[in-house]
């Protein structure tokens, strides 16, 4: 006490100067005080207090695994901080359920002997926000944990933040702040002790931390085996090793997010009778799926959709529109032009809306402008979207996608090959605006160099997307989207031979134009189906999508069609009756002729030519298929050119002219490669290695060959892989 006391008698004798209780801090007892009175104090800190270690950290999850390269990456960054100017920062982002949390626990539990002015944690998830309630709250529980007691609390933000750092000088300390939103909730609480550190968790991606020194460590979902490992440790390895197969389906449609392993795991355990088999058949359906991934601890539940619901509340109204019609999209890839198309806003504003969900790690960007959202969150935004959002909203997503798509996957096919045989309009779907179809390109595919490449490259980076865009719009019924977009989408597999898909994807269509009324669509479409199918092996199949094919050409009056469809015919007959195969390429050659087809009189004569050359008529075959290569090459067809070419080195294999052959071959092989048409090019490897003497040549001819194969999902690489290591 300082100041003026003037006492002007003593006191009165039955005046007791007693204080009983427990008391903390500065205190003062006096009876009449006269005068200006000053008061200075401080909160101070008992002996056993100063001494106490908070370690508020909670434990890591039972059986945390994988994660190790950010946490060996935080190593550099947070456990030499002694030797780092001010406090280093580390953040780990990521979507809700990735696991944040869990490594922030995992490093923090690892590293306590780094810090031994303690652990604080901070949970601002479960704090209440408004006008920096939460920040000072948060300075409140660290400064409870620095020893303060709750009396001695400064009421202002300003003054615990002083305090705090005050407190936090003398002291090597590390803060864990979990889920926080905001910049400012990891600044406010920067300790200011040598050594110190802080290790932040947000579903925000909070860039401009970087502007304080932090280090952004985004998460990504676990990989297939460590999710394997996560189940088996959660549910026991032994259930994981009797339903391998099932075990292997439930990560995967968990997406490797450790949140939703650890939710079905729980379920296992909780219900013993529950298989891993039972589990993965509930989660098939896509429709009850989310609300499937969930685990019940008494009274409480935890679900996927409360974690992302967290963030969902936060978005602004703009981008959660947007963030719900994302649900509604068949594809699990898209761009800014997409998003704007489905969603009704302005380029603008779909890319700030896009800005905002990749901050808020409910998408990913790339370096291509496309984004991508995790298939679960795919599905929380689409169950917000029928809560929210008009009737039909997701029917008209679809039909503006599938639109989008046709109308690009066309230009694609215009770029790659105009001239080609097409049933779709060029103008129906690109309005009266749309490029001549016998232009060399067309589209986003002509600004380049080689549009042809680029639009194939385009074709192959959204095939999964296309061929998702194709299932939704025959399943709402959009019948002529459906079949126009499989014609286009087929010039992919001219080229690069994945057979499953283009399966589906023209049963899809044939099955659209029937439904569309289109006759000359489906014979379209179905003789081509004949292609991968006889690729599958499925003969059977092929010869009566063939036959009704045929049949409904000649019902369409179209006589290049009905040339096509022969061209299709005799090369299933080639494989069962090469006699029927020239007939039908001769019909074909003739419908051409009549037609006006320059082109498909070429690939006529070509075919023709190879099933001369397996009859034993060589001499016609060699004449044929040079007539075919010259016709093909004067069009400014090369892949095509290339292929005859390595048909004139089979002929003239056949006809004992060894070293004729391998010069064609070998040129056939370069110029198929140039062309990109792979699955050509291993063709040609394997007839070439059965012609050549040297065996590492040979063994070198089959691997690029087996290399093709596999990745095509062709039959042929078993055929390959057996001729390799039988020696």
């Amino acid at each position: 006490m300082s100041g003026r006391e003037n006492v002007e008698q003593p006191l009165p004798q039955h005046v007791v100067n007693s204080l009983p209780g427990n008391v903390h801090g500065q205190i003062a007892q006096v009876g009449s005080v006269h005068g200006g009175i000053t008061f200075n104090y401080h909160a101070s800190q008992s002996p056993d207090q100063v001494s106490r270690r908070p370690d508020q950290v909670p434990r890591p999850p039972h059986r945390f695994v994988n994660r190790e390269w950010a946490l060996a990456e935080l190593d550099g960054v947070l456990a030499d901080a002694e030797d780092v100017r001010g406090c280093p920062i580390g953040v780990f982002s990521g979507l809700p359920g990735i696991g944040k949390s869990a490594a922030a626990r995992q490093w923090a539990h690892r590293h306590q002997e780094r810090f031994p002015g303690g652990q604080f944690y901070v949970d601002f998830g479960a704090l209440s926000g408004g006008a920096g309630g939460d920040v000072s709250e948060a300075l409140a529980m660290c400064l409870r944990g620095l020893g303060v007691y709750d009396p001695y609390l400064p009421a202002r933000l300003a003054d615990r933040a002083a305090l705090y750092r005050t407190l936090s000088a003398d002291r090597r300390m590390l803060v864990v702040l979990d889920d926080v939103s905001q910049p400012a909730q990891v600044t406010a609480l920067l300790p200011q002790g040598v050594g110190s550190a802080v290790l932040a968790t947000s579903t925000w991606r909070l860039g401009e931390l970087a502007l304080d020194g932090a280090t952004l460590l985004h998460l990504d979902v676990l990989d297939r085996d460590s999710s394997l490992e996560l189940l088996a440790a959660l549910c026991e390895q032994r259930r994981v090793d009797a339903e391998p197969d099932a075990a292997g389906e439930l990560v995967g449609l968990c997406g490797g997010l450790p949140m939703a392993l650890r939710l079905c795991a729980a379920r296992l355990m909780t219900h013993r009778r529950l298989t891993i088999g039972a589990l993965v058949d509930e989660l098939a359906d896509e429709q009850s799926r989310f609300a499937r991934i969930a685990a019940s601890a008494g009274r409480e539940e935890r679900t996927m959709a409360a974690a992302l619901e967290l963030v969902y509340r936060d978005l602004p109204d703009t981008a959660a529109k947007v963030y719900r019609i994302l649900g509604c999209l068949p594809n699990q890839a898209f761009d800014t032009a997409l998003t704007a198309l489905v969603s009704g806003h302005s380029r603008e504003a779909a890319q700030e809306a896009l800005d905002t969900l990749e901050a808020a790690s409910l998408l990913t960007g790339s370096e291509d402008g496309r984004y991508t959202v995790h298939g679960l969150v795919r599905l929380h935004a689409r169950d917000m979207s029928r809560r929210l959002d008009p009737p039909g909203t997701e029917r008209e997503v679809v039909r503006l996608a599938s639109g989008h798509y046709r109308a690009l996957a066309l230009l694609a096919d215009l770029a790659v090959r105009a001239d080609r045989l097409r049933i779709t309009e060029p103008t129906e779907v690109l309005g009266s605006g749309a490029r001549d179809p016998e232009s060399s390109g067309n589209g986003p595919f002509e600004s380049s160099g080689n549009s042809r490449q680029d639009a194939l490259d385009w074709l192959e980076a959204e095939r999964g997307d296309i061929l998702a865009v194709l299932r939704a719009a025959a399943t709402f019924g959009f019948d002529r989207h459906t079949w126009q977009l499989t014609e286009a989408f087929t010039v992919l597999f001219l080229h690069h031979r994945h057979v499953a898909d283009w399966r589906e994807s023209l049963e899809l269509g044939a099955a659209a134009a029937n439904r569309d009324g289109q006759p000359a669509a489906e014979a379209r479409l179905r003789s081509l189906l004949s292609r991968p199918l006889l690729d599958l092996g499925r003969d059977d199949e092929a010869r009566e999508h063939l036959e009704t094919a045929d049949r409904l050409a000649v019902e369409s009056g179209r006589i290049d069609l009905q040339a096509s469809v022969q061209e299709f015919l005799g090369r299933y007959w080639d494989r069962h009756d090469p006699a029927r195969a020239a007939d039908a390429y001769r019909a074909s050659l003739a419908l051409n002729l009549q037609a006006g087809e320059g082109r498909g009189a070429a690939l006529a004569r070509y075919f023709l030519g190879c099933a001369q050359s397996v009859g034993g008529d060589h001499v016609a075959a060699l004449a044929g298929l040079a007539e075919a290569r010259a016709g093909l090459l004067a069009r400014g067809d090369a892949r095509m050119a290339a292929r005859v070419l390595a048909d004139l080195g089979r002929t003239k294999a056949r006809r004992g002219d060894r070293a004729g052959a391998v010069t064609d071959l070998r040129q056939a092989v370069t110029d198929l490669r140039a062309e990109g048409a792979s699955h050509y090019e291993a063709r040609a490897l394997e007839d070439l290695a059965d012609l050549l003497d040297d065996p590492a040549e040979t063994r070198d001819c089959l691997r690029r060959a087996l290399a093709v194969y596999e990745e095509g999902g062709s039959p042929h690489a078993a055929e390959v892989l057996s001729r390799l290591t039988s020696g």
